[in-house]
């Protein structure tokens, strides 16, 4: 049998690549296009809880993407006392497959590629579900996706108002100096979360809540507004829910189920279900369902990460990578 050979991309080879805003975006948006054409199969994240001591946990991702011949696993730790250590609290391998032999392709170091992808799904959803003219961001939560949330944001929006607020000072404080420095444009600190999202076209709620709690109010959110909560712990009123005209996710199979969500008290309540849901997102990038279809419509965007959205932006990263010679060749048997 002839040796098999598989590419390993480090974290250092995935910042060599310096995918632009763009490349993120178009990536993932193929993940979606595939997944609301019928070409992609995904499976509900299961969790692994080691020991509640350690207060974290590890998601388990898995799905196959028809049009790049690829299917994959991803593995990520969702450790929320990281930071005391000096660590990203999300930490991720994806592994790429054919899935015509089950040979491995590529491990990738996959903390920054789930980064990007979670926040090009935000703004995917936002240019499907937010006004075209949106220009005020109001966004809860620091964390490595929140940076990617708002710089792909405000590569559809060119934002013209941009408000943050995490639970702790210094990192609202690190994170809005970050922005203004890649952005170019001020950005506004709040030392609550009212101020931070009322009145806002788009609300982004990405918080690190260590339990459910009910700090986002239904009040706040204006008419004709998109709210996007993919947070871990529920952080919003079941009222939420109520004032939306489209509720749309990325993926019901794992919105349903599952002990994790922004909006699992909505579902285990059964003030959620399939019944009032507009679509998938991947049906309205697919043309099978519309998006916003009126500036008066307030609408909601659930997601809670999809595999096909790491397998698509994994390839995208493998093409480049060969294309400049990044990575390393390691042998598999």
């Amino acid at each position: 049998m002839e040796p098999v050979w598989f590419t390993f991309l480090n974290g250092s080879d995935i910042a060599q690549l310096d995918l632009t805003d763009s490349e993120i975006l178009d990536a993932v948006e193929e993940g979606l296009r595939a997944q609301g054409s019928g070409e992609a199969v995904i499976e509900p994240r299961v969790h692994l809880r080691p020991d509640p001591a350690f207060n974290g946990h590890f998601n388990v991702l898995r799905g196959y993407v028809a049009p790049l011949a690829l299917a994959g696993v991803k593995i990520v730790g969702d450790y929320v006392d990281n930071y005391r250590a000096g660590l990203p609290s999300e930490m991720a391998l994806l592994n790429l497959f054919d899935p015509r032999t089950g040979m491995p392709v590529a491990v990738l170091d996959a903390t920054a590629l789930t980064e990007m992808r979670t926040g090009a799904l935000t703004a995917l959803g936002a240019r499907h579900l937010a006004r075209p003219d949106a220009k005020v961001l109001g966004h809860i939560g620091a964390r490595a996706t929140s940076y990617w949330n708002v710089r792909l944001l405000d590569r559809i929006f060119d934002l013209g108002e941009i408000r943050v607020h995490s639970r702790r000072p210094d990192s609202r404080k690190a994170f809005a100096e970050r922005l203004e420095r890649d952005l170019g444009k001020p950005v506004i600190v709040t030392a609550d979360w009212r101020t931070c999202v009322e009145g806002a076209d788009i609300v982004v709620e990405a918080s690190r809540l260590e339990r459910p709690e009910p700090l986002l109010r239904t009040e706040w959110i204006a008419p004709g507004a998109l709210v996007v909560p993919y947070g871990t712990n529920s952080a919003v009123e079941l009222t939420l829910t109520d004032i939306m005209d489209k509720i749309v996710v990325d993926d019901w199979g794992q919105a349903h189920a599952g002990p994790f969500g922004a909006l699992r008290a909505h579902v285990d309540s059964g003030r959620l279900d399939e019944s009032r849901l507009h679509a998938e997102l991947g049906e309205i990038v697919a043309g099978r369902k519309p998006g916003r279809e009126s500036d008066d419509e307030t609408n909601l965007f659930w997601h809670r990460g999809l595999s096909l959205s790491d397998i698509a932006l994994g390839a995208a990263m493998l093409r480049k990578a060969e294309e400049l010679g990044v990575g390393q060749k390691l042998r598999f048997s």
